[in-house]
C-alpha cells in the first residue's frame, strides 16, 4: 500500500506512522530523514539543500521533490511506502501525483489524523525536554515525579519555544493555511480516510489499522 499521513502538529503522526509503517509492512519515509541522509552523504542534492538550510532558508519544493524521488526508488519502496511529512502543501501534492505517475505508480489512501486545535495546545504545550538526556516528559501524560526534574538522569526539564502556546497557535495557522486544504484535495480524489486521533495511543492504532483493513490494508 501506497499511503500518506496527514494532520496538524501534535496530532500523533510520527507515533501513529511507526505503527502503521510496521503493520503493512512498509518503508516509514519522512522528509527529516531524507534531508538528513543527503546532507550526511553529501550527495548532490544533499549539498543544495544544506545551502538553504545554512542560509536559514526554506529548501525550494524543487529540491524536497527530488529528494522524495530518489527514495521512493529505491527497492524497499517498490511494494509500498508510507509518507509522514510530504507532502504539505497542494502544490507538493501535485508534484507528488506526477512523480509516482512517472514512476508508474499512485497512491492508494491518505489517512487524515483528526484532533482539534485545543487538544493539539494540550498535548503540546505540556511537553518537557530534559537538559540532560533529552527525554521528553508531559506534565499530564507522563509527569516526572518531582516537578521539572528528569527521573532518569536528574536533570532539569526546559519547556522548548516550539512547545509554548504561542508558538503552537501560530503552527496551528500556518497549518490550516497551507496543509489542510490537502484534506480538500485529496477527497475530491477519493482517497482520504479520517480518523479520530484523541485517546490512548493504542486505541488511535486500532482505529488506524481497522481503517486501512477496509481498504485492503
Amino acid at each position: 500500500m501506497r499511503l500518506v499521513l496527514v494532520g496538524p502538529p501534535g496530532a500523533g503522526k510520527g507515533t501513529q506512522a511507526e505503527f502503521i509503517a510496521a503493520h503493512l509492512a512498509v518503508p516509514k519515509i519522512s522528509t527529516g530523514d531524507i534531508f538528513r541522509a543527503n546532507v550526511s552523504q553529501g550527495t548532490p542534492l544533499g549539498v543544495e539543500a544544506k545551502r538553504y538550510m545554512d542560509a536559514g532558508q526554506l529548501v525550494p519544493d524543487e529540491v524536497t521533490i527530488n529528494m522524495v524521488r530518489d527514495r521512493l526508488a529505491e527497492p524497499d519502496a517498490s511494494d509500498g511506502f508510507l509518507l509522514d511529512g510530504f507532502p504539505r502543501t497542494v502544490p507538493q501534492a501535485q508534484a507528488l501525483d506526477k512523480l509516482l505517475a512517472d514512476l508508474g505508480t499512485a497512491l492508494d489512501l491518505v489517512m487524515e489524523l483528526v484532533v482539534d486545535d485545543d487538544e493539539v495546545i494540550r498535548r503540546l504545550s505540556g511537553r518537557r525536554t530534559c537538559r540532560g538526556c533529552g527525554k521528553i516528559w508531559h506534565v499530564e501524560f507522563d509527569p516526572t515525579s518531582k516537578d521539572n526534574i528528569c527521573d532518569r538522569c536528574g536533570s532539569e526539564l526546559f519547556q522548548r519555544d516550539d512547545d509554548k502556546a504561542d508558538t503552537i497557535a501560530n503552527r496551528l495557522v500556518e497549518y490550516a493555511d497551507k496543509t489542510a486544504p490537502l484534506v480538500d484535495f485529496y477527497g475530491a480524489q477519493g482517497k482520504l480516510v479520517g480518523i479520530d486521533a484523541t485517546g490512548p495511543v493504542e486505541d488511535v492504532t486500532v482505529r488506524a489499522i481497522d481503517a486501512l483493513r477496509s481498504y485492503g490494508g
